[in-house]
């Protein structure tokens, strides 16, 4: 009897082993092409300096600024304006996410409290937040409390926003088990609300945290003796144009430090979810 021939088409290797090869591949492409690109621009920079001879008070040699970058790392006073910094989009953020969860999830889950509160979350959101700035200069005056609101305001919004919502995309028909259940408010929440809108309320902290760190900076802009946004305008007011790229490399890498924070929490409370995973 002949022997059954072998399908050559049939995959040898397990299809999830498969994608989990290529995901881990996927995961190595930023690693390799973001610092591929750093570099790739750093050199146009340097060559358009030297071939077009531009003077280094409106656009600077890579070489002097992170000459001077080297320098804020090691002068005990640049470190004391980042943290000044960090401390305001901190705390800030801290109370826009605990105010803006909070009251999200009572906005989704009472509609009176809805319908009374909806007219002023929209016009308060379409007032130019930075515009709020100097009021809050005048009633808080120039010290830190100022820049922390205005770190918390910006963040404030895209938190609620997504609480809402994911509270709101919860399947009816879970509820109604969780109702026949005899389940209390408190279990709904803990056991249903909360790990189903997870995944929302951590891609509003993403968000939050960013527009966080830009409030307690314009706040620093425009008031203030402290904080990385004053040393920016202290920069630009002695025309050091390379101490002021020194500056922006330095939020950037505060910038980024929150963002993969947030990112590392996703992995770490929702690693069942396509958002988690994708970090």
């Amino acid at each position: 009897m002949a022997e059954p021939t072998k399908d050559i088409s049939t995959p040898t290797m397990p299809l999830p082993v498969r994608r989990s090869f290529i995901a881990g591949r996927e995961a190595t492409i930023p690693w390799i092409t973001t610092p591929l690109l750093l570099g790739i621009l750093v050199l146009i920079w340097h060559v358009y300096v030297r071939m077009t001879g531009i003077s280094p008070f409106i656009l600077p040699a890579p070489g002097a600024v992170v000459s001077d970058w080297i320098e804020m790392l090691t002068n005990r006073r640049a470190w004391f304006h980042a943290g000044m910094t960090v401390y305001a989009t901190l705390v800030g953020f801290f109370w826009a996410a605990l105010i803006g969860v909070v009251l999200g999830v009572l906005i989704a889950r009472i509609r009176w409290l809805e319908l009374t509160l909806n007219p002023f979350i929209v016009a308060t959101q379409v007032i130019p937040k930075v515009a709020l700035v100097p009021l809050f200069v005048v009633w808080f005056g120039f010290g830190i409390t100022s820049k922390v609101i205005v770190a918390g305001v910006l963040a404030f919004f895209p938190i609620l926003t997504n609480t809402v919502l994911g509270v709101k995309s919860i399947d009816e028909g879970h509820r109604d088990v969780m109702t026949a259940l005899n389940a209390s408010r408190w279990q709904v929440f803990k056991r249903l609300e909360l790990p189903s809108a997870l995944p929302y309320i951590l891609t509003g902290f993403e968000v939050g945290i960013v527009l966080a760190i830009i409030g307690a900076v314009v706040g620093e802009y425009l008031g203030g003796s402290q904080g990385l946004g004053h040393l920016l305008i202290q920069s630009m007011n002695g025309f050091e144009t390379s101490q002021m790229f020194a500056v922006l490399i330095q939020m950037s890498l505060i910038g980024f430090a929150f963002y993969f924070a947030i990112g590392f929490l996703k992995r770490l409370l929702i690693p069942w979810h396509a958002t988690g995973a994708a970090k």
